[in-house]
């Protein structure tokens, strides 16, 4: 039986593959001093009696780095989404120019800096985590696999292999978290 062991390690990658592409998100909703898209999709308007993602009521540009742009296409959400954006805790204040909401992006001061910049560690230690879940899982399955009847040699080349694969991810999340920080510090 111990002949007929595969490790899933497509699975095992895929999963783990699922962690990064999550923290890429959460990085990208994280604001740098500059305006991104992506930086409004967790702000949710009441529009037509449910809860709806800015960019499904109108259209959000970066016209330059320090300013987005929200063109409303229902004149009578504009107050909604103004308002929305008031309370969603982005620190931005939206400015009125018929139905386009213009959000200046302020610049960021030091502490606020060093605040984001903790907040990516803890999003990085989230991903982090989940590898090392995943990695636990795969771990098991060699485990079960000696329980019934895989040799130690098998047991220690499988193992090693996923070693080899949580390093790889993990490695990817300290060099994303890296990156990010140096973009959250750059004045």
């Amino acid at each position: 039986m111990s002949e007929d062991f595969m490790l899933d390690t497509d699975d095992l990658e895929r999963r783990m593959t699922g962690a990064i592409a999550s923290l890429r998100t959460e990085f990208a909703s994280l604001r740098t001093g500059r305006g991104s898209a992506s930086m409004l999709d967790p702000v949710q308007v009441d529009a037509y009696g449910q809860m709806t993602p800015i960019n499904q009521v109108g259209t959000v540009n970066v016209p330059e780095p320090r300013m987005v742009t929200i063109n409303v296409w229902d004149k009578g959400l504009v107050g909604k989404v103004e308002k929305a954006i008031r309370e969603s805790g982005l620190g931005i204040n939206p400015q009125l120019n018929g139905t386009i909401i213009m959000l200046p992006i302020p610049e960021l001061n030091e502490e606020r800096r060093t605040q984001l910049s903790k907040v990516a560690g803890g999003y990085a230690e989230n991903a982090r985590v989940s590898i090392r879940n995943i990695r636990r899982d795969g771990m098991d399955q060699i485990k079960k696999a000696k329980a019934d009847g895989m040799s130690e040699d098998d047991q220690k080349i499988w193992e090693g292999e996923m070693e080899d694969l949580t390093k790889k991810f993990i490695k990817m999340i300290d060099d994303q978290l890296e990156t990010k920080q140096s973009e959250i510090m750059q004045v």
